[in-house]
């Protein structure tokens, strides 16, 4: 029988599994932890990384009450719990606090969940956010291609952005502009309708970075984007280059979405656009949880603190105060694609080939630089099934590897680092694929 505190670890997305061991690894061996993961039809790898898995969906109506009743029996034993999916950001926090933990509010928890109830809110206080420089763009929730065209007729001059109000990973994100196709647009947009799709104002700020962190703890990432149609990402980047005053506007606005979304003591990474002179922001979207594209794990390379043990500790109360985020080197996450629209498996590399590290090799010769300032920190396919794949990615599940790297030294720029080696890498992979397949000699 299983005694001593109870860690609740409220669903995930599966890309993210190895973060969660991590979190279930030190909240064991740091707070002695019992571990029980809730998800809807939790695999045999849940219940790997958990002492124990409850099936059960977050998006369910009743998933508080439920979750409540089969918890019941030990209540006194829990003693921390973390929401760690977007599906999970309302209805986690609910359960948790039925449950007697301490959390984040879960009445403006719908912000972070829901693109449009976010936009709702900052409407509301339009006035205040206006005077602090932020910008609030004009949105409405769709529901037809007629409603579609009068959105686009209010806008016609500066264009707009249509996209799912739920999804995540810049799936059915389209940028339209003057003169495009609303028929093709509002096709993209078709497979989303029932869950809800929004337009909103086309934000005419380029730079684009995250304010990330947990509780009190915060730091700037550096967005790269795709231009034209898809502005998926391409690269984050951390530490982010900014001037000090370019530092005041993106907290200030970070914190306010902070305020908007009811996050406190738990993790933000708040989506935030730049003007270009400095001093004008807008949120593209909050989020209650930590950042995708290993950024955390980019925080712990730059930064030297781990993130997602922090965050344990904050869930049971111990976390210890820190002192200012101060970088010891450059780190990137880089997405990479391919380099002709085809179909994908990465068992289409050839045996033996390695793509990626070539294409780091490269780039560091191509900058000059020597043994030990680019360093691969990991490296991973994105998916082991075969797949038709886009050379100019629509979203993120359109790239096929994703490449992560740590920069020492000031010889070169992470950021032209990250062009330079996503060339590099496209070059690679395709010697890869068009490389012999060695022969199997018999003995």
């Amino acid at each position: 029988m299983m005694t001593g505190p109870i860690l609740i670890i409220v669903d995930y997305n599966l890309s993210r599994i190895d973060e969660v061991r991590h979190l279930q690894e030190y909240a064991r061996e740091r707070h002695s932890a019992t571990v029980i993961l809730i998800r809807a039809d939790p695999t045999e790898t849940d219940h790997a990384i958990a002492d124990e898995v409850i099936d059960l969906d977050p998006l369910s109506d009743d998933f508080a009450e439920l979750g409540e009743k089969l918890l019941a029996d030990r209540r006194e034993r829990i003693k921390a719990g973390i929401v760690f999916s977007d599906n999970a950001v309302r209805s986690g926090v609910e359960l948790l606090e039925r449950l007697g933990v301490a959390v984040d509010s879960p009445h403006l928890a719908e912000g972070a969940f829901s693109k449009h109830s976010y936009r709702l809110g900052e409407s509301r206080v339009a006035d205040l956010l206006t005077a602090q420089g932020i910008m609030v763009p004009a949105f409405a929730k769709i529901s037809s291609f007629e409603e579609l065209s009068v959105f686009a007729r209010d806008h016609a001059e500066e264009g707009f952005v249509v996209k799912p109000a739920v999804e995540g990973n810049n799936r059915g994100v389209v940028a339209v502009r003057p003169g495009d196709d609303l028929t093709a647009a509002f096709a993209e947009v078709l497979p989303y309708l029932d869950s809800g799709v929004i337009c909103e104002e086309f934000i005419p700020y380029r730079r684009e970075y995250s304010f990330d962190g947990l509780g009190s703890l915060e730091f700037l990432t550096e967005k790269i984007s795709a231009r034209g149609r898809y502005p998926v990402e391409i690269a984050q980047v951390l530490p982010a280059a900014v001037d000090e005053y370019e530092l005041v506007t993106l907290k200030r606005t970070g914190r306010q979405a902070n305020l908007l979304v009811g996050q406190r003591n738990g993790p933000f990474h708040n989506e935030i656009k730049l003007s270009d002179d400095g001093l004008s922001a807008a949120i593209v979207e909050p989020n209650r949880r930590p950042a995708g594209m290993k950024i955390w794990s980019m925080a712990r390379w730059v930064y030297g603190i781990d993130l997602h043990h922090r965050w344990v500790d904050t869930a049971f109360g111990t976390a210890a105060n820190t002192g200012q985020l101060v970088p010891r080197c450059s780190a990137a996450t880089v997405m990479l694609g391919v380099g002709s629209d085809r179909s994908f498996s990465p068992d289409d590399v050839a045996v033996g080939a390695n793509p990626f590290a070539e294409a780091v090799q490269a780039t560091a010769e191509w900058f000059g630089l020597g043994e030990g300032e680019l360093t691969i920190m990991e490296f991973s396919w994105l998916s082991p099934a075969r797949r038709e794949l886009h050379a100019v990615a629509r979203d993120n599940a359109d790239f096929a590897a994703q490449g992560c790297v740590v920069l020492h030294g000031d010889r070169a720029d992470i950021r032209t680092v990250v062009y330079a080696l996503r060339e590099a890498w496209s070059d690679a992979l395709d010697r890869a694929l068009n490389a012999p397949t060695p022969v199997r000699r018999g003995l």
